[in-house]
């Protein structure tokens, strides 16, 4: 199991999300998008959302660039309409240190904690066989919280 370096979760973030990583979050599972929300203000590492929801096409294109397995990504719009994935990044001086699977593993401790709270269920791609350190995903058949 993964220890996080970072600080306690409960620890009071000075960071935001940029207007374009909340414009990335439109059409995301407004349960997804209160876990990243909670992430950010718990964060001591700044951090952007890469990607939110997909079209068939850049799906598509994604699975022909041998950078996504599957025509069936969370990405994708599922039966409520919304996307049920996200792919988050830490920034680190400004830039995504792809290389640094620590990074990504310390984000995921924090997005992990906030869906706790929040008792929202999130994978982590990073815990799977085929690694994928930025993604997030929620259950397809998640109806949200109580």
């Amino acid at each position: 199991m993964h220890r996080s370096s970072y600080p306690e979760i409960s620890t009071v973030g000075t960071f935001q999300l940029s207007q374009r990583s909340l414009g990335r979050l439109a059409g995301v599972h407004p349960d997804l998008v209160a876990v990243v929300r909670r992430a950010i203000s718990r964060t001591p590492v700044d951090f952007t959302v890469v990607e939110g929801v997909r079209s068939l096409a850049q799906q598509r294109e994604n699975v022909a660039r041998g950078v996504s397995q599957t025509m069936t990504s969370y990405h994708l719009p599922q039966a409520d309409d919304l996307g049920h994935a996200v792919d988050l990044a830490p920034l680190i001086g400004g830039t995504i240190p792809w290389n640094d699977w620590q990074a990504f593993a310390d984000l995921a401790g924090v997005v992990k904690a906030s869906a706790a709270e929040l008792g929202v269920p999130v994978e982590w791609g990073g815990d799977w066989k085929m690694r994928d350190g930025p993604h997030f995903q929620i259950p397809r058949d998640w109806k949200g919280r109580a």
